[in-house]
C-alpha cells in the first residue's frame, strides 16, 4: 500500500505543479523536479509518515527500477533520432561537435578545480579536482529530451542537440574512465592500465554490441506481431530486456565486463529505427504509453537532490567554480566547434545552452568516485550541488535558446501566453 500511496502522490504532486507553473510558461520538467523536492525527505517526507511523501534518501532510492526503466525508455528514444538519412547530414558534425565540446568543459573544469586544490588542498584533493573535470562532459538527456518534446521543437539546432546529446554520454564514459584511473593511481600510488584504458573501451564495444543484437531481434520478433497493442507490448518488454541484460557484469581474467545502460538502449533504438519502416509510428504510442513513467522519474530525481549541500559554504564555493567553468565550456566548446563543421548561426549560437543540464549520468560517475574515500565524497557533495542547480535551471534555459532560435513554435507558445495574461488580469481584479 505504501508503495502504491507514494507514487500516486508523486504523480499528483507533479502534474499539479505542472499546471501552477505553466502560467508562468515554464518547462514540466521544473515543475516536476520542484515537486520531488516538496514532497522528498526535505520537505514532506520530514513528517516521516509512510507513503505520504519520501521519508529519506533510502526510500527515495528504493524506486531506483522506476528510474532505471524511465532513463531506458529515454536513450530507446534519443537512439530512434540516429536516422540514416538524417545522419547523413549531421552526422559528421555531430561526433566533432560532441567530443570538442565535452572535452572543452573537461579541460577547462580540470584547470579550475587543480588551481582551487593548490589554494585550498585540504579541502580539495588533486584525485578529486582531476575526476570532476570528467564528470563535467556528462549532459542530461532525459530533461533535454522532454523539453523537445513538450514544445514540439524543430530546426537546426534540435537536429544537433539530440545526437550531440546522445554521443555526449559516450564521450563523457570514456573520459570518466580515463580521469577516475588517473585519480585512483593518485590515491594508491598505482597505475592500473586495465581502469584506465582496457574496462572502459570494454564497456562501449560490447555495450554496443549488445545493443545491436537486441535492435535486429526487436524487428524480426516485431513481424510477427500486427495489431497495435501487440507491437507496443513488444517494445516495452525489449526495453526491459536490454535494462536487464546492461546491469550484469562479469570478469574475464583482469577485465570486467559490464554494459551502460544508456549505451545499449540508445543503440537498440538506433538498429530498430533503421529496419523497421513503421518505427516512428511506434515510437510516438510508446512516447504516450511512457508519460506517467517519465514524471515519476523526474519527480524521483527531485526527491533524490540533497539540499543539504547547501550547508556548507565551502562545498557551494567549488560548486559555484565548477558550475561557471562547465557552462563556460560547453557553450565555447559547442561554439568553436559548430563554427569550425560550418554549421548554421542558430546552432553556433545557441547549442552550448541546450547542452547545460545534468543529471542522472553525472551523479552515476560521482556515486563510482565514492570508492576513492574522503575523495570520491568530495566529488559526490560537488556533482550533488551542481545537478540540483543545473536540474532547476537548466531546462528551462533550455526551453529559451530553443525559442530564441526560432524552433518552438507560436501555437505551443501562445496557449501559455494567454494563460499568464489572464492570470495578470485577474489579480487587478
Amino acid at each position: 500500500m505504501e508503495i502504491l500511496l507514494s507514487l500516486s502522490i508523486a504523480l499528483l504532486a507533479g502534474l499539479g505543479l505542472s499546471r501552477v507553473t505553466k502560467i508562468w510558461n515554464l518547462p514540466a520538467v521544473t515543475a516536476y523536479l520542484v515537486a520531488g523536492i516538496l514532497i522528498g525527505p526535505f520537505c514532506l517526507g520530514r513528517l516521516g509518515i509512510p507513503g505520504l511523501g519520501f521519508t529519506s534518501a533510502e526510500n527515495v532510492s528504493s524506486f531506483s527500477i522506476i528510474s532505471e526503466v524511465a532513463l531506458g525508455f529515454i536513450a530507446l528514444a534519443m537512439g530512434n533520432e540516429f536516422r540514416i538519412s538524417d545522419l547523413k547530414k549531421t552526422g559528421k558534425k555531430a561526433v566533432v561537435v560532441a567530443i570538442f565540446q565535452a572535452l572543452m568543459a573537461t579541460l577547462l573544469v580540470d584547470a579550475a578545480m587543480i588551481g582551487l586544490h593548490f589554494v585550498i588542498p585540504d579541502v580539495l584533493p588533486l584525485s578529486a579536482a582531476i575526476t570532476l573535470g570528467a564528470v563535467a562532459s556528462a549532459t542530461a538527456p532525459a530533461a533535454t529530451l522532454m523539453i523537445v518534446k513538450q514544445y514540439k521543437s524543430s530546426g537546426p539546432v534540435t537536429s544537433m542537440l539530440l545526437p550531440v546529446v546522445a554521443l555526449d554520454d559516450v564521450v563523457g564514459l570514456v573520459l570518466f574512465a580515463v580521469s577516475f584511473g588517473i585519480a585512483k593511481a593518485l590515491e594508491h600510488g598505482t597505475v592500473d592500465v586495465f581502469s584506465v584504458i582496457v574496462n572502459p573501451l570494454v564497456e562501449v564495444v560490447v555495450s554496443l554490441l549488445l545493443g545491436g543484437v537486441l535492435g535486429w531481434l526487436f524487428h524480426f520478433t516485431e513481424r510477427f506481431f500486427h495489431s497495435r497493442s501487440k507491437r507496443l507490448s513488444i517494445s516495452v518488454c525489449f526495453t526491459f530486456l536490454a535494462v536487464a541484460l546492461s546491469m550484469l557484469e562479469f570478469k574475464i581474467g583482469p577485465v570486467t565486463v559490464g554494459f551502460s545502460s544508456l549505451l545499449v538502449c540508445m543503440v537498440l533504438g538506433t538498429v530498430f529505427c533503421n529496419l523497421c519502416d513503421f518505427s516512428e509510428e511506434l515510437m510516438d504510442r510508446l512516447d504516450r504509453w511512457t508519460g506517467p513513467l517519465m514524471v515519476l522519474f523526474f519527480v524521483l530525481s527531485g526527491a533524490g537532490l540533497d539540499i543539504a549541500v547547501f550547508g556548507s559554504w565551502k562545498v557551494v564555493v567549488i560548486g559555484v567554480v565548477f558550475i561557471l567553468a562547465r557552462s563556460f565550456g560547453k557553450i565555447l566548446g559547442s561554439g568553436v566547434s559548430s563554427k569550425m563543421m560550418k554549421c548554421e548561426p542558430t546552432v553556433q549560437k545557441y547549442l552550448g545552452i541546450t547542452l547545460l543540464p545534468q543529471a542522472g549520468v553525472a551523479l552515476g560517475m560521482s556515486l563510482t568516485a565514492m570508492s576513492l574515500g574522503p575523495s570520491g565524497m568530495v566529488v559526490r557533495n560537488i556533482s550533488l550541488f551542481a545537478v540540483l542547480i543545473y536540474e532547476l535551471a537548466g531546462p528551462l534555459m533550455t526551453k529559451i535558446a530553443l525559442d530564441k532560435a526560432g524552433e518552438i513554435s507560436e501555437k505551443d507558445i501562445a496557449p501559455r501566453k494567454k494563460a499568464l495574461e489572464e492570470a495578470k488580469k485577474a489579480k487587478k481584479k
